[in-house]
């Protein structure tokens, strides 16, 4: 498999961590899209949320219960965006499940 989100996760290609657990990662996004902008992984490869079913799900609600610890940790305390983008035309440009947390700054009320 050749995932890059598996190879941060690893170690194997630095990242600016922000927390870490038995089953969740999140780091800082390389090109941020709002004043604090993490990303939040599954240690489990899981490509997207289509691919969420019932032997993976338990993985995916630790990454929704980190969020807002990792949110609280950033010093989020007026309000976040989570984000999730599922697929090509969903704009998912590494395969592997991911979420973004973006805040900082209040955010444009529409989202696209």
């Amino acid at each position: 498999m050749d995932c890059l989100f598996c190879a941060i996760i690893k170690g194997e290609i630095p990242s600016k961590k922000v927390y870490e657990d038995d089953n969740v990662y999140a780091f800082y996004d390389i090109n941020p899209n709002a004043p604090v902008h993490v990303l939040v992984v599954p240690k489990q490869h899981i490509e997207s949320l289509d691919a969420v079913n019932a032997d993976n799900a338990s993985v995916v609600s630790l990454v929704m219960q980190a969020i807002p610890k990792i949110a609280s940790q950033l010093g989020l305390k007026n309000g976040y965006r989570v984000v999730s983008n599922i697929g090509e035309d969903g704009g998912q440009t590494v395969k592997h499940l991911h979420f973004h947390i973006l805040g900082g700054t209040k955010m444009p009320d529409k989202v696209c």
